[in-house]
């Protein structure tokens, strides 16, 4: 039997502090919504949020709703934490490829440590935070 990762779930964390250029992504999150920046004038997406496009240099950029769906591209299994995490080793920390194509990283939770895997599919997890707001993390699909 493999070992189960640890979820992270009963970390304590404070709400998180928001740049006004990433309000968008953090309102969606109130309704379990991934949000990512677009800019038009390249036609594309980017992460994590800034205040001009990566391609253009300009602000004309848009919010838009994704699915959230992806694939895990790198990984690691942390087995010292460090301030909150330290008692909640080992767990999974994740740059997940969205079907969209910018890379998001986050903890990957209901996961065993011998099942991740570069190429994993992953869906979306909502952890919520005080202030109504949720983390993001992803889970394995179908898990």
């Amino acid at each position: 039997m493999s070992k189960p990762a640890n979820d992270t779930l009963s970390v304590p964390r404070d709400p998180i502090r928001h740049a006004n250029f990433s309000i968008p992504f953090w309102e969606g999150t109130r309704d379990k919504k991934v949000m990512v920046q677009y800019c038009p004038r390249a036609n594309q997406y980017q992460w994590f949020p800034r205040p001009v496009s990566l391609f253009t240099a300009r602000r004309d950029l848009e919010w838009r709703e994704v699915s959230g769906h992806g694939e895990i591209f790198s990984y690691t299994i942390a087995n010292v934490g460090n301030g909150p995490f330290r008692g909640h080793e080992p767990y999974l920390i994740a740059l997940v490829r969205l079907d969209e194509g910018v890379n998001i990283m986050a903890n990957v939770i209901k996961c065993n440590l011998d099942e991740i895997s570069i190429g994993m599919e992953v869906v979306p997890f909502w952890a919520p935070l005080a202030d109504g707001t949720n983390l993001l993390m992803f889970q394995p699909a179908g898990a």
